[in-house]
């Protein structure tokens, strides 16, 4: 695929994920870190009750940084088409999905807002996306830009 060739319809929605998780993930993890009580963004500090964390600082600096800043990059690499963009995405995606995970299993699931079902929904809409044929062979093509 050359580099005049329109971008395969899978890969401008993997794009668009991958924003729409790294802009969630800069808003809320900035959130949580300048307040760390968790009040701004509408977290109660009583979910934290039986989690290795005392306040919000840490749940948002990596969520600022890894399902934040993390997605933000990968988007700009699979534009990039790089080389590590691929495996990159994978791992955005199961890191996503570990994060929400985890945090059912620390604090319980909340409906509402149905925030956990939403970006536990988004993290396997990445894994999904990134694993289609298109997207594997316009990622992994030879001769594609690092």
């Amino acid at each position: 695929m050359s580099s005049t060739e329109p971008r395969p319809g899978a890969i401008r929605v993997l794009v668009g994920l991958m924003i729409f998780q790294g802009f969630s993930g800069v808003v809320g993890g900035c959130g949580l870190t300048f307040d760390a009580t968790g009040s701004a963004v509408g977290l109660d500090r009583k979910w934290l009750e039986g989690s290795p964390f005392r306040d919000y600082l840490v749940p948002g600096v990596i969520l600022l940084s890894g399902l934040g800043i993390g997605p933000l990059a990968v988007a700009f690499g699979i534009l990039r088409r790089s080389a590590w963009a691929w495996f990159a995405s994978v791992l955005a995606g199961v890191a996503l999905i570990v994060w929400i995970i985890v945090e059912v299993l620390v604090v319980g699931y909340i409906s509402h807002p149905p925030l956990q079902l939403l970006y536990g929904l988004v993290g396997i809409g990445i894994v999904a996306v990134t694993t289609l044929a298109p997207v594997r062979r316009h990622l992994k093509a030879s001769g594609s830009p690092g």
